[in-house]
């Protein structure tokens, strides 16, 4: 039977039809709803965990490096008992066997220098008159002035030191620990440290890499993760040492060791046992303070 033909509906039945029509879409509607409505659950629920499985990872991470550190372990290989790499001629470091450290050994402070007088650092003797003027220096790898110094006189150094003119020397601290939220000074420091054990002869370029890389204040800093992919990518593989914090202990012997001989902030630069910034240098570019202790050393 045709459209046409089929007996037209009464009010009644065309009611009815329109009221089942509304309870279908309601239905629909509150289908809709209800699934809506888990989702929306599922969907919170997830997120909740995802948060929690954060927090979880950066409380770890704090944690981990916020870790008490023990005041015995090992000093590094090539690194001397003041805690310095000692850098000649290209690649060269100055060799030097592991040994190990106890803050319970550390001399008593003999109290802090004057305002104008030089820190009673040891080590910083004057080198004997054929030999390189020996340089050495304090640096935290957090520090922005000593990212400046580097900036500004590192290429100076690498050359004096390639030609042969300079020892160079860096006693890597965790001074500005306080400067980050995971201890990244000491972290910066231990890892600086694997390189020095194991890999040497990439001291240097792992060393500019760090100020390279510089975090700022206040940060977490690099991760122990990052650390260890900057030395990856220089061939050094220094994983399971980060890890294990092995060196930390020794660096927070040669930052108690340093604070007890006088050195109050970071860099602290000796050349030939001179300091630079204090008397008569204190008005000196270290550019200059260097040349001259290299042509006094030369006469």
């Amino acid at each position: 039977m045709s459209p046409a033909n089929q007996p037209r509906q009464t009010k009644a039945e065309r009611t009815a039809a329109a009221r089942e029509k509304a309870r279908q879409i309601r239905e629909e509607q509150q289908k809709r709803e209800k699934r809506n409505r888990l989702l929306l659950r599922w969907g919170v629920v997830v997120a909740l965990v995802a948060v929690i499985a954060v927090v979880a990872l950066v409380v770890t991470s704090s944690m981990r490096s916020n870790a008490p550190i023990g005041d015995t372990g090992p000093r590094a290989a090539n690194m001397n008992a003041n805690g310095g790499v000692t850098l000649g001629k290209g690649n060269e470091v100055k060799a030097v066997p592991a040994s190990t450290v106890d803050v319970a050994s550390i001399p008593p402070a003999t109290g802090q220098p004057s305002a104008g007088q030089a820190a009673n650092a040891p080590g910083i003797e004057p080198s004997a008159k054929a030999e390189p003027v020996k340089v050495v220096v304090y640096i935290d790898f957090i520090c922005p002035i000593c990212k400046k110094f580097e900036d500004t006189y590192g290429e100076k150094l690498n050359q004096a030191r390639n030609d042969g003119k300079i020892t160079l020397e860096y006693r890597p601290l965790g001074f500005l620990d306080r400067q980050s939220t995971t201890n990244y000074s000491s972290r910066a420091a231990n890892a600086a440290a694997c390189v020095a054990n194991s890999y040497p002869d990439k001291y240097a370029d792992f060393f500019t890499a760090l100020f390279a890389q510089q975090p700022a204040e206040g940060s977490a800093g690099l991760s122990d993760d990052k650390l260890k992919e900057i030395a990856r990518g220089l061939g050094a593989d220094i994983d399971k040492c980060v890890d294990d914090k092995t060196y930390r202990p020794m660096v927070k012997y040669d930052t108690q060791l340093a604070t007890s001989s006088g050195v109050t902030g970071t860099p602290t630069a000796f050349v030939d046992g001179k300091q630079w910034g204090i008397g008569d240098s204190a008005q000196q570019g270290f550019d200059a303070f260097l040349d001259a202790a290299i042509a006094a050393k030369a006469a």
